[in-house]
């Protein structure tokens, strides 16, 4: 296994983790908003954005696995290969868990609003601060 490969393998690993555990958030807020919709179908506009935050884990691996690809390419010394391994895997392991977490407080807020819709504009608050992580790993990731 040579540098290059290294940085492939980081890149697949940040695509993976990320868009696992956007995967798993949004089968979380997929059920309980439907569950939700069930009750009182005008609630669709509330739920929708609750629903779909934790998706940005899955579009944020993508992003920098992308933005590397050029930098993973041109690698030829073993030491950049681990550099970028370890680069990509910072935002792979903390958008994974960013994006099951945000899930989970989601799913809390959506039960929330079908419980009283007056605060859906609150609820928005407590999985975007989760979010806020997947988004300190991104810029760090773009930095290095």
């Amino acid at each position: 296994m040579d540098g290059k490969a290294l940085g492939i393998l980081g890149m697949a690993i940040c695509m993976i983790l990320c868009g696992g555990g956007s995967a798993y958030g949004l089968y979380k807020t997929g059920a309980a908003a439907a569950g939700v919709l069930a009750e009182d179908n005008k609630k669709f506009s509330k739920v929708l954005v609750l629903a779909l935050l934790p998706a940005t884990q899955g579009i944020y691996g993508f992003v920098l696995a992308f933005m590397k690809n050029g930098a993973v390419q041109g690698i030829t010394e073993m030491a950049a290969g681990w550099q970028m391994l370890v680069t990509l895997s910072i935002l792979g392991i903390t958008g994974m868990l960013s994006a099951v977490l945000q899930g989970k407080t989601a799913v809390s807020c959506i039960y929330a609003v079908g419980k009283n819709s007056e605060g859906s504009g609150k609820y928005i608050l407590f999985p975007a601060m989760v979010e806020f992580y997947a988004i300190l790993a991104l810029v760090l990731g773009i930095i290095i």
